[in-house]
This record gives structure tokens, C-alpha cells and sequence, in this order.
């Protein structure tokens, strides 16, 4: 189950173990029911203070393994064999069930201990999801630190019946208490304060009795990041406020263009951004939103929950989102059948009928990685040829169940109230109407800046994107962007980098001279 090398590392994690760690074991006569038993089996053989229990009643889902802490009786389930992007979450849910230290700001972890009331989260995942274990991670940390808390992570490609029944479309989806807490990608911070109603209004009057700051920047991304870094070893008062840190790039699956680096992953590469922001006196705002900018004496900084912060100098690097279709029905049914990411909600189609909306090198990339799960794969393209690199549609078109369909406009997402059922789409050189039936629609045709929240504040273009000189600097004094928000041509992590740490000099030189 695991190699030589994989083992001997685990085993190392495990020296950290403080106490004792039970894993039990609930299996049935499947396939997939020996290799939990035997990667259980392998786990307890590498720590005298892990023990292995089977007991086919103690779970309803089978083959499942549950990790629980002797010392707290805490439970944390993995529904299904915990491996591919899910072998981290495993092994730390290991380490903090057995007392090792977790990495979380020490009020936060209080602020789990004291929440009220029990606490069950089931999360269903696909192991090939890059968001996924972000999700689950979180939710195994508040269950390793409150015992009234338990998650369930659910391989929804092996419980697929369930699936169904429960009508989970996209990954990762969490259950709270037997009801849909949440889809998609969301921060321990946010989970906490969706559940601890009182959260918010802490959180905004702490920052409200923040220092003005020297250099705010608002964006966690790889341009965040980079600004932030920059600002801090000038000896500046950072602080950088984020969502989400990370944005786009923690869902970004393979990264092979990053110079010096030749493959990372993209959730590898937000821990590594912001562990290194982590290094500096930063003062790091997560899971909050800027709704207003606007400049007095000071720049001054609106968010969500009513705080208002302020600084000598900004540098937005809000990035960008998904495009969306913008047709009937894409709201109604996203994600209950349109989704954004095929790499994350791709298994949960398997043997089933898919389109993808957009010729250009995502969509092409993104028809072939799902031609190997699904049934079929239909390709709507709006314009007359495909965008996409030559030796991408080479590739889709030598797959035997990929049909690529030209000057389609998408224009009705189609369903039964549950479930996507198909789209419609018109052909724009012969204006007939047709409909594909379909199970899934993943919508592919590019990205859209994360600017309304400043229209009116500083100029646009017309694309929504931030006007920059080559400073950095924007039309507002002391106001800098950077990233897939701004005017720069070509988005590309490494240029979003390069661009956060001009925008941070080009700050530090206007604080100089004015």
C-alpha cells in the first residue's frame, strides 16, 4: 500500500506523537475494504502509540477507518481509502489526535473548545480534488480540538448511491447536523463563523482598534503575497487582509511553469506563500472582504462586517474568478450540475454525459482529463476554430468520446429542479436551436476580475480591470494593484509575483517622496 520511502517518512511524523491514537476499522468483503484494512495495518506498525481496532458496526459507511484520540475521545472519519490529495489530512489528523501541537493561531483553537452544542460534519470529497482537503483539514482540526465536533470526509466516487440520494454535484460539499452547510472552497475562519453567530462582531471590533497601518494590502494571491513580503522587509506596518489566502491558485491543480520550481501543486504553493509572509511581523486578516475604498488624508479601507481600517498606502490585488455563462438556469444549477472545476467535480460524473463551455486551452485540457471518467464529453466553442494550442486538440480529437462543436452559443442550462438535465445551445451560422442531454455542464471560457467593489473609487477599464502605470500606481494616490485584477496583459503566477513586489516598491518610494 505504501513504498519504502513513503513509510519511513510517516514514520517520522509519527515520532511526534504525545499520545495515544486509535484507528478502528469498519469494513465489508470489497476490494477497497482490504486496502483500508492493509494502509491501517501499515499505520500501526510504525508507532507504538497507535492501535488498531476492527469493528464493522462502530461505522454505517463501509470501508471506513476512524481516527480517534484515547485521551479526548475525539473522532475523525475517512469514509473510503484516505490517499491521493487526502493522504495529508490523514496523516495530520493523526498527529493532532495524538497531541501533537496545531498550527492555529491560539485564540482561534479556543474559540473551537468554547462553541456550544455537538457538532457533526460530513464532508464529501473526490480524491482528486485539489480544494478538498483545505476542507477537510479544517474540519478534522476543530474535531481533533473539540471532542463535541466529529467529520466524516466521504470519497463520493466510491459512495456514489449516497451521492445520488443526497444530490451532491460538486466538491467539497459539507453536511452539517444532516443538512448542506456549505459547497466549494471555505477557510476554517469562515466555517467557525458560520457556526458561532457572535464571531463577526468580535472580529469587527478588534479591527476597528487596529493601528493605521503603512502598507495594507488587500488580496492573499501570489501578488498579496509578494507585496506584502516586500513591504515588510522595508520595515513597513503590513498588514494583508485575503478571503481566502491563496485565491485562484489553491485550486490550481499542476504548476509547471514557475521558473526554478519544475512541478508544484497549487495548495503546495499557498501553504509556502504563506508560511513565508508568516516569517515577517504581518498582520494577517483572513476571511474577510473589502466592499469600499476611499481616500482622505488617509486611504481608507471598508469591509464587509462594518470595519473601516486605514493606511498610508494601499495595494489591491484582489485577482480574479471564473467567468460565468450568464444564461438561465447557470445559477439555479451550479452546483447541482454546472461546475467550475473538473478536476474537483469531475469523479462525481463518472459514466455519465458532460459538456464543456469554452475552446481554449482550459476547456480543451479540461474535455480530455474528463474523457477519461465520464461517458462523453460535448464541446460548445462560440467562436468559428478552437483557442486552444494545436497539440491539445490533436489529443481531443484522437479520443473517441469527445464531439467539439463550434460557433455554439450556450443559452439555456436545462433541469428538473434537482439536477442539470441538459443544455441549449444555437448554432450562429445557421440560427438553429438544439439540446444536448447532459448530466454536467463545466464552464471553462476564462476569468473576470474582482474589482465591482470599486467602481466609482478609481478608473477601469473597460473590462473591469485596474488601470496601473508601470509603479504599480493607480489613479488614486497611494493607491497600488497588482495581479490578475490589473491591466497587465499576460496572468501568470510568476508575473503576478513580479507585479505585487513592483507595486510594493513603487508604494515605499511614494511614502518617501510625499
Amino acid at each position: 500500500m505504501l513504498d519504502t520511502n513513503l513509510k519511513q517518512q510517516l514514520k517520522t511524523y509519527l515520532q511526534n506523537l504525545k499520545s495515544e491514537v486509535e484507528l478502528v476499522v469498519s469494513l465489508d468483503d470489497s476490494a477497497k475494504a482490504a486496502e483500508v484494512n492493509e494502509l491501517a495495518n501499515e499505520i500501526a506498525e510504525l508507532s507504538d502509540l497507535v492501535t488498531l481496532r476492527r469493528d464493522d458496526n462502530a461505522m454505517d459507511r463501509k470501508p471506513a477507518m476512524r481516527v480517534r484520540s484515547v485521551a479526548k475521545d475525539s473522532h475523525i472519519t475517512f469514509a473510503g481509502v484516505p490517499l491521493g490529495h487526502e493522504f495529508t489530512s490523514l496523516v495530520l489528523a493523526l498527529l493532532h489526535s495524538g497531541g501533537h501541537p496545531i498550527k492555529v493561531e491560539a485564540d482561534l483553537l479556543e474559540q473551537i473548545r468554547q462553541l456550544p452544542g455537538s457538532f457533526a460534519f460530513e464532508t464529501y470529497i473526490s480524491l482528486s480534488c485539489q480544494t478538498c482537503p483545505e476542507v477537510v483539514q479544517a474540519l478534522n482540526i476543530m474535531a481533533a480540538t473539540n471532542p463535541n465536533i466529529t467529520n466524516v470526509m466521504i470519497d463520493g466516487a466510491m459512495f456514489q448511491d449516497e451521492v445520488t440520494e443526497r444530490n451532491v454535484m460538486a466538491v467539497p460539499s459539507v453536511f452539517l447536523n444532516g443538512e448542506l452547510f456549505s459547497q466549494g472552497a471555505i477557510t476554517l475562519e469562515k466555517i467557525i463563523q458560520k457556526i458561532d453567530v457572535n464571531a463577526e462582531k468580535r472580529q469587527a471590533a478588534a479591527l476597528k482598534n487596529k493601528a493605521d497601518f503603512d502598507v495594507l494590502v488587500v488580496g492573499g494571491g501570489p501578488a498579496g503575497a509578494s507585496a506584502a513580503v516586500y513591504a515588510a522587509r522595508k520595515g513597513l506596518n503590513t498588514g494583508i487582509l485575503a478571503e481566502r489566502f491563496g485565491g485562484q491558485v489553491a485550486d490550481t491543480v499542476g504548476i509547471e511553469n514557475f521558473i526554478s520550481v519544475k512541478y508544484t501543486e497549487g495548495p503546495k504553493m499557498v501553504n509556502a506563500l504563506e508560511a513565508h509572509v508568516r516569517e515577517y511581523d504581518v498582520d494577517i486578516m483572513n476571511n474577510q472582504r473589502a466592499v469600499k475604498l476611499s481616500k482622505a488624508d488617509k486611504v481608507e479601507l471598508e469591509l464587509a462586517n462594518g470595519a473601516v481600517l486605514k493606511s498610508k498606502t494601499i495595494i489591491l490585488a484582489p485577482g480574479a474568478r471564473w467567468r460565468e455563462m450568464n444564461v438561465p438556469g447557470e445559477q439555479e444549477y451550479r452546483g447541482k450540475g454546472v461546475a467550475y472545476c473538473p478536476h474537483c467535480d469531475g469523479p462525481l460524473f463518472k459514466g455519465k454525459k458532460v459538456a464543456v463551455i469554452g475552446g481554449g486551452n482550459s476547456g480543451i485540457e479540461a474535455a480530455i482529463d474528463l474523457a477519461g471518467i465520464v461517458q462523453h464529453v460535448t464541446v460548445l466553442e462560440f467562436a468559428a476554430e478552437l483557442r486552444a494550442d494545436a497539440i491539445l486538440v490533436k489529443k481531443a480529437n484522437s479520443m473517441g468520446n469527445i464531439t467539439i462543436i463550434t460557433e455554439a452559443q450556450s443559452t439555456e442550462v436545462t433541469g428538473d429542479g434537482n439536477r442539470v438535465s441538459g443544455i441549449n445551445y444555437t448554432d450562429r451560422k445557421t440560427g438553429d436551436n438544439h439540446h444536448v442531454e447532459l448530466a454536467g455542464i463545466f464552464v471553462q471560457i476564462g476569468l473576470i476580475p474582482n474589482t465591482e467593489w470599486l467602481r466609482g473609487a478609481l478608473e477601469l477599464s473597460p473590462r473591469g480591470e485596474i488601470i496601473v502605470d508601470d509603479r504599480g500606481q493607480t489613479s488614486v494616490p497611494g493607491v497600488f494593484a497588482a495581479g490578475d485584477a490589473t491591466t497587465t496583459p499576460f496572468k501568470q503566477i510568476i508575473i503576478a509575483m513580479g507585479a505585487g513586489a513592483n507595486a510594493s516598491l513603487g508604494a515605499f518610494d511614494y511614502m518617501i517622496r510625499n
